[in-house]
């Protein structure tokens, strides 16, 4: 029996030009609420969602493959060393930025999700 990963999709960034702008438009015309708002990370969810947020990610478009997809994982190293075993290729090992803990892995066609304790 192997040990299951991921868990659950926590958020998915969407390119804009201009956050602030974006976050209003977001409540204003579709009624979601500020999860987060501190510089570059501005999360939005539905006021009565499941904890799915989307990212309002202001830049310019994302690097060639990286989706925005975060998925959630129980334990990240284990996660990591079962995917690994896999076969499953990574753009980035377990890593700990302060705000978080993450790894990056690609699909068949180098699509990029990401992965983070949550």
């Amino acid at each position: 029996m192997c040990y299951c990963m991921i868990k659950s999709i926590n958020s998915v960034a969407v390119v804009v030009k201009d956050g602030k702008k974006a976050k209003k438009w977001y409540q204003d015309k579709l009624g979601f609420v500020v999860k987060s708002d501190e510089d570059h990370w501005i999360t939005m969810a539905l006021p009565k969602g499941n904890g799915f947020q989307l990212h309002l990610c202001e830049t310019k478009p994302l690097e060639k493959g990286n989706t925005g997809i975060l998925f959630y994982v129980d334990n990240l190293d284990k996660t990591y060393a079962e995917l690994s075993k896999r076969d499953v290729k990574f753009s980035q090992k377990p890593i700990d930025q302060g705000w978080g803990k993450y790894a990056m892995m690609k699909d068949l066609d180098g699509n990029v999700f990401w992965l983070m304790e949550g």
